[in-house]
């Protein structure tokens, strides 16, 4: 009887560290693919919207994160994907200080990995719409680190649970983060491919579907950008050939 008591308790432990785990380890495969083969080239997104380009916001904008938050649970102090996008960020201008970069570090991979995305394309991502600059707004109103549109991220946000206190919440960099990446997880999971969501992330997914309705190629200028963005963060063997 004792050895039985004694199995189920390894049982009980083992259940609650995989369950513990099971929200960034799970449907790796769903990570963002390395290729753009089969997409059609030929026509820039320029041709209907350019990649926005980021203007100051007024400085007397909202304050960023506070940065005595607590880190991530699920991200440890000297994860290494924290360090590298943090040097990532670090070469930016964040308008950061220091410890608020280190908290938006842990806050991508967070959100990365519970989106099933990985951490690079997200500070990929960042990197071509807003240059790393929280406060950054284009010439259409897209705002923050992922130059999310207001209506549309007042909607994932209604969707996700979180709390929306107007246009401004996007200059607050780790909403922005989590907003974006959850949105991106939605338009990889309408389209099934990531490279596809990333057209639809920059062109809009209406006109993305007007597209692939009548045939017509997807733009490949957004993706290519991103994509070269994302293995500028890849060790020399890993990149794409």
């Amino acid at each position: 009887m004792k050895k039985r008591r004694a199995l189920l308790g390894l049982l009980g432990a083992w259940a609650l560290l995989t369950t513990s785990i099971g929200s960034w380890s799970a449907e790796p495969d769903r990570a963002a693919p390395r290729d753009v083969a089969g997409l059609a080239s030929g026509e820039a997104a320029s041709a209907e919207r350019e990649t926005p380009r980021a203007r100051a916001a007024d400085a007397t904008g909202p304050p960023g994160p506070d940065a005595a938050a607590p880190l991530a649970p699920d991200v440890g102090p000297t994860d290494p994907e924290v360090s590298q996008i943090l040097a990532r960020l670090s070469a930016r201008h964040t308008a950061l200080p220091g410890r608020e970069r280190l908290a938006l570090a842990h806050t991508i991979v967070r959100e990365a990995r519970a989106q099933g995305l990985e951490p690079d394309l997200v500070i990929a991502v960042i990197e071509v719409e807003s240059a790393g600059y929280h406060l950054a707004v284009s010439r259409v109103g897209a705002m923050g680190l992922m130059q999310l549109l207001p209506s549309t991220a007042r909607e994932v946000a209604g969707k996700i649970g979180v709390d929306w206190h107007g246009d401004d919440t996007l200059f607050d960099p780790r909403v922005n983060v989590k907003l974006g990446t959850a949105y991106l997880r939605e338009l990889a999971d309408r389209y099934g491919d990531v490279t596809i969501a990333l057209a639809a992330y920059n062109w809009g997914p209406g006109r993305i579907d007007r597209r692939l309705r009548r045939g017509a190629s997807v733009p490949s200028r957004y993706i290519e950008q991103v994509m070269s963005a994302y293995d500028r963060g890849q060790p020399l063997a890993s990149r794409r050939s």
